[in-house]
């Protein structure tokens, strides 16, 4: 990993200095934009609208437009001049429950490592912050943009997660908050009883990226000429249910996926439509050549083998 940011942690008088590390990275599949024609890359330039000359980087500047339309330069000077204390420091202000941090406030998370001056400070703050169970709400300036922050413990390594500010969670203002909508008894209980039959524990390596698998497989069979046949949706199976019936079905198949599982030594069929994380997704490349062919080997599957392969019943029960 490479450090994006060097400062110190700053609480009380005590200052430790540190590095910041991106702590997440995206995986997704890159594309780049071609000619259809001839897969030529397309070239972006930059270019002025009054005068439609391209503009060098170097002559690039900020603007910002007013209601009335005119815009305000801003140059890296006037930026230089701004008063940032937080532009190297994570000044904690500070403590509290972490509970008590709406997750939706979440932003990234930043890896710190201390600098060899600072390890025992980086020690003392990590061990006291985790025997708290609390969080240490901290401001931050990372690429000129000041943050609310929360350093936290992860991997014995203090994690700094950034906060969006409150007013820039949007409030949601939908017509059915309205409504007065009435819950049957017997509806709630069944949902409880199915949100029960499908708790495990949280495994995040059990599940995986199907869509990012899928385009893998596209791209390596397209760069040898083949062609990867898709699986097509099962339609939904029988007509209109109510909700209870739904609820019914739904609790059903997920006790019958528990049997299975137990019967098989796995955690597959839990109501999660799968068994680890290649059952779950059935994304492999067998799977997938199989699943076009839909007619012979699958019409012979039983319902419980369907649940444990992660197809047709996961769809019945999103449609029901």
């Amino acid at each position: 990993m490479r450090s994006m940011w060097r400062g110190a942690i700053t609480f009380g008088l005590v200052t430790i200095p540190v590095r910041l590390y991106a702590a997440t990275e995206q995986r997704d599949v890159t594309f780049r934009q071609v000619h259809r024609e001839d897969g030529g890359r397309i070239r972006f330039q930059r270019v002025c609208t009054r005068d439609g000359e391209e503009v060098p980087y170097s002559d690039v500047a900020k603007g910002y437009e007013l209601p009335d339309g005119e815009m305000i330069v801003l140059t890296d000077d006037d930026l230089a001049e701004l008063p940032l204390p937080t532009s190297r420091t994570i000044e904690v202000l500070n403590f509290a429950p972490a509970d008590e941090v709406d997750p939706i406030l979440h932003g990234r998370s930043y890896y710190s490592e201390p600098e060899p001056a600072g390890v025992h400070a980086y020690v003392l703050l990590r061990e006291a912050l985790e025997g708290s169970g609390k969080i240490a709400i901290s401001k931050v300036a990372l690429r000129q943009r000041e943050s609310l922050a929360a350093l936290r413990v992860r991997d014995e390594v203090l994690v700094l997660d950034t906060l969006l500010w409150p007013d820039e969670v949007r409030v949601p203002d939908f017509e059915f908050l309205e409504d007065d909508v009435q819950v049957r008894p017997q509806e709630l209980k069944m949902a409880a009883s199915l949100i029960s039959s499908m708790t495990v524990d949280f495994d995040p390596s059990e599940y995986t990226d199907g869509y990012r698998e899928a385009l893998q497989e596209l791209v390596e069979a397209k760069a040898q000429g083949q062609v990867i046949p898709l699986p097509t949706a099962a339609p939904p199976e029988g007509g209109a249910r109510s909700l209870l019936d739904a609820l019914k079905a739904s609790l059903a198949e997920a006790e019958g996926g528990e049997e299975a599982a137990a019967g098989g030594g796995g955690r597959g069929g839990r109501g999660r439509g799968g068994s680890g994380p290649a059952g779950t997704r059935g994304r492999g490349s067998g799977e997938r050549r199989q699943a076009s062919g839909a007619g012979s080997e699958r019409g012979a599957d039983t319902e419980k083998g369907k649940r444990a392969a992660g197809g047709s019943g996961r769809t019945r029960r999103r449609a029901g």
